[in-house]
C-alpha cells in the first residue's frame, strides 16, 4: 500500500526531527531544510533536500514534483532574545519563508498544513492557564512572527481554500528514552539543556532573572516532552485528512514549573545540590506561560503522556551524558 506523501520543512531541527522519525512508518517523508541549525544525523534514512524557503522557484519545483498530501511547517528561527536584538532576521525568515511556502502550496495545489506555532504569541497573558482565545500580544519579534503566519494562513484559507491546524507549543524539551536522539541547538538558549550541561561541565548555572511576578521570582513555564509534540502532529494530520479545518490548539500540559523548581527537580534525580546563581533577565521573556489544554483534548483526543518533569529531565540527562558534543 502506498504511503501518503508528507513534506516537512525544518525537519532536521529538534522538534522537526523527532516528528519526522515518529511519522516515518506511516508516511513517505521528504524533508527540506537549510541546515543552518539542523542536523542530518537526527533523521537517519530519511530524504533531506538542502533548500531555504527564500528560494521560491526551487521550493515551488519541489512541491510540484513531490506533490505531498500535506505539509508540516517547522522551519523558523526560535530565539526570543535574539529576535529582540535582530528582528529583521526573524521577519525575513519566519514570515517571508512562510509566505513563500503558502504561495508555493497555492500554486501547486497542496492544501493541508500543520504549522509549528508558539505560546510566545500570547506575550504576558492576562489569564493563566492560557486558553487559545486569549488576547495575542507578543512581547518579542519571534512571537510576532508566529502570530503573523497564523494570520496569513487564515486569510489564505478564506481566499485559496487552505486547510490548516496551528499548534502553539509551550516549552519543548526532553529526549528519546534510548538516548540516541535529543536536543542540540547551537547556540543553546533553553533552560533544561543549559542546566544539564552546566552540571556535567561542573560549572555554576545562571538563572536569568529572579524578579518576575511569580511565586519564587523566576519564570514559570509549561514543559512539554518532544515525543508528546510529535504525537500531536500525528493527530493534527489525521484531523486534517478527516476534514477538520482551520484550528488553533495549545500543546502543553496545563501545569507550570518555575526555573527554581526545575533546578530542584534535577537535584532530586542527581541526589545532590546544584550550584547556581542569578543573572539579569533576558529580553522578551514573559513571567508565566502555562497552557489551557481542554480544546486539544476535546477536538483531537490528545494529551501529554511523557511530560512529567522527572521523565523530561531524566531523558535529557541521558542524551547529554551519552552525546556531550551533540550530533557531532
Amino acid at each position: 500500500m502506498t504511503k501518503p506523501r508528507l513534506l516537512i520543512t525544518g525537519g532536521t531541527g529538534y522538534v522537526g526531527s523527532f516528528t519526522a522519525r515518529y511519522l516515518q512508518d506511516k508516511y513517505d517523508i521528504l524533508i527540506i531544510d537549510n541546515l543552518i541549525y539542523g542536523h542530518k544525523q537526527a533523521v537517519p534514512g530519511l530524504k533531506v533536500i538542502k533548500l531555504d524557503l527564500s528560494e521560491y522557484s526551487r521550493l515551488e519545483a519541489v512541491l510540484a514534483d513531490y506533490q505531498p498530501t500535506a505539509i508540516i511547517h517547522f522551519a523558523a528561527y526560535i530565539q526570543a532574545g535574539e529576535s529582540v536584538k535582530n528582528p529583521a532576521k526573524y521577519f525575513v525568515n519566519n514570515v517571508g519563508g512562510s509566505l513563500n511556502l503558502l504561495n508555493a502550496m497555492a500554486s501547486t495545489g497542496v492544501d493541508k498544513i500543520v504549522f509549528s506555532s508558539s505560546a510566545a504569541v500570547y506575550g504576558n497573558p492576562q489569564v493563566i492557564p492560557i486558553p487559545e482565545d486569549s488576547l495575542t500580544q507578543p512581547i518579542n519579534p519571534y512571537g510576532e512572527s508566529k502570530l503573523m503566519v497564523e494570520k496569513m494562513m487564515d486569510w489564505y484559507a478564506k481566499a485559496y481554500g487552505l486547510n490548516y491546524i496551528s499548534l502553539r507549543y509551550f516549552n519543548a524539551c526532553g529526549a528519546g528514552p534510548d538516548g540516541l536522539f535529543g536536543e542540540d541547538h547551537r547556540p543553546e538558549t533553553h533552560i533544561i539543556p543549559l542546566l544539564i550541561k552546566s552540571v556535567l561541565d561542573k560549572k555554576t548555572f545562571t538563572i536569568f532573572g529572579n524578579d518576575y511576578q511569580t511565586k519564587d521570582g523566576t519564570c514559570i513555564r509549561d514543559y512539554i516532552h518532544v515525543l508528546d509534540l510529535a504525537s500531536a502532529h500525528q493527530v493534527a494530520l489525521e484531523a486534517l485528512f478527516s476534514g477538520a479545518q482551520n484550528q488553533i490548539f495549545n500543546c502543553g500540559t496545563g501545569f507550570g514549573y518555575s526555573n527554581l523548581e526545575v533546578v530542584g527537580a534535577l537535584e532530586k534525580i542527581l541526589g545532590r545540590s546544584i550550584n547556581y546563581q542569578f543573572g539579569p533577565r533576558r529580553p522578551g521573556d514573559p513571567d508565566e506561560l502555562v497552557a489551557k489544554v481542554n480544546k486539544i483534548a476535546k477536538h483531537l483526543n490528545w494529551q501529554a503522556k511523557y511530560s512529567d518533569i522527572k521523565t523530561i529531565l531524566s531523558s535529557a540527562l541521558k542524551w547529554h551524558q551519552t552525546h556531550p558534543k551533540g550530533y557531532e
